[in-house]
């Protein structure tokens, strides 16, 4: 990887964009009774309604037609029923229904294509823009809803939203890693990763579920349109872990950098030290996430396929191949902060690096107490006054002998005084 840090890069940065392509296509939606297995009920009831009704039967759209400011409420009924029949890809009208004061109007659309289809979600934007006109010549309030056009207005919010939500994401983490590594280019470099990865697990999205590449293989039994909440929760999930992995990994590699190694020799300590520990951890997530394919819901599917392949990429393919390959073709380059950066960033000491340069001007302290208490300590005989108690053992020598003489040494000194 070091050797060739340059064919590393372009290898795994084209292999990732390639298998992002067809992310482009993504389509997001609501999934119902179409994408259930077919042992259910639910579904065999969708297949039998196509059938004998058309596939538009099962996502009929509502037309709701508020005329309480208009003065001729059939007229204006009369001129929505003919203005809806007249666009493109309605197959059918119901008999308007009104209300008990005469001033709002229900109507049942039927479209020709089935819910999830894009027809259908071009046809509720072909009523609303039909509809308009209507809108401006009668007074009238006309608004098309039902649960399909709900779940298209609801596809298009989020993904509206993915983009506002992914810039949010990837600034507050450029700036935050900006603060931890006291660099601009690893933060960059982290956040283009992510984003690489997580394209290619759309990727993977579309192909397997809406192209239906390996379907079979894993078991799924309808394409169609990928869930509207999925990519924010793969955007989320994947997020955090990635970084992470990030942090894990080049946390030691900065320390090393810091503590004097050279580029080169940091990536290869600290890849040494920490690459195992991500490898290991992101090993267990796949294999939670590829758990998920093996079930019989398609959101829980659909769920465990983009976070398998998420990971995957982004622990193995980007953290572990594209980083290092980056940070070696940068050198002293990929830790290089602005002057103005650097002072006005706080210093958030994650390697403790101020530890390591205290720990000599703390260690003497203990060292030069312990001598003075051993110095003293030794001197202690010297200096102190004994203890006033005399031992037991000295006491003969220090006391006056007893005068009084023992009845044993009587007889002994009266025969060595007397004549017999």
């Amino acid at each position: 990887m070091l050797r060739r840090p340059a064919a590393v890069l372009l290898i795994a940065g084209l292999g990732l964009g390639a298998v992002a392509v067809p992310a482009l296509g993504l389509e997001l939606g609501l999934p119902g009774d179409e994408s259930k297995s077919v042992q259910t009920t639910q579904r065999r009831a969708y297949d039998l309604l196509s059938e004998g009704f058309g596939p538009g039967f099962n996502g009929p759209l509502t037309v709701v037609v508020d005329m309480s400011e208009v003065t001729d409420a059939p007229a204006t009924t009369d001129l929505v029923v003919t203005t809806v029949r007249g666009v493109d890809g309605v197959a059918s009208v119901g008999d308007p229904v009104l209300s008990r004061t005469k001033d709002t109007a229900v109507l049942t659309v039927v479209p020709r294509t089935a819910p999830n289809s894009g027809e259908t979600k071009d046809l509720v934007h072909a009523i609303r823009g039909a509809v308009s006109g209507v809108e401006a010549d009668t007074g009238a309030g006309i608004l098309v809803t039902g649960t399909t056009a709900l779940n298209i207005d609801i596809s298009e919010a989020m993904s509206d939203a993915l983009i506002p939500y992914l810039t949010v994401v990837i600034g507050l983490a450029v700036l935050l890693l900006t603060v931890v590594f006291r660099s601009v280019l690893v933060p960059v470099k982290a956040a283009l990763g992510f984003l690489l990865s997580v394209g290619a697990a759309f990727g993977v999205l579309v192909a397997v579920f809406q192209w239906g590449w390996a379907a079979d293989l894993l078991g799924i039994e309808q394409t169609g349109p990928v869930m509207s909440l999925m990519p924010v929760l793969i955007i989320g999930i994947v997020f955090g872990l990635a970084m992470d992995y990030e942090v894990f990994l080049f946390t030691r590699i900065r320390e090393e950098y810091v503590h004097g190694a050279a580029p080169g020799e940091a990536i290869v300590s600290g890849f040494q030290h920490s690459g195992r520990v991500v490898a290991a951890a992101a090993t267990i997530m796949v294999s939670v996430f590829a758990g998920f394919i093996g079930m019989s819901s398609p959101t829980i599917q659909t769920m465990g396929v983009g976070l398998a392949a998420a990971v995957a990429f982004d622990a193995f393919v980007v953290r572990m191949a594209i980083a290092p390959a980056v940070l070696a073709l940068l050198g002293h380059r990929a830790w290089w902060l602005p002057p103005i950066l650097s002072r006005v960033l706080p210093h958030v000491d994650i390697e403790g690096e101020k530890l390591s340069t205290r720990a000599p001007a703390s260690a003497t302290v203990p060292d030069a107490t312990v001598a003075a208490a051993t110095v003293s300590a030794a001197a202690v005989p010297v200096v102190t006054v004994p203890d006033a108690t005399v031992p037991d053992a000295a006491v003969p020598d220090t006391t006056v002998p007893d005068t009084t003489v023992p009845d044993a040494a009587v007889p002994r000194l009266s025969v060595g005084r007397h004549r017999h």
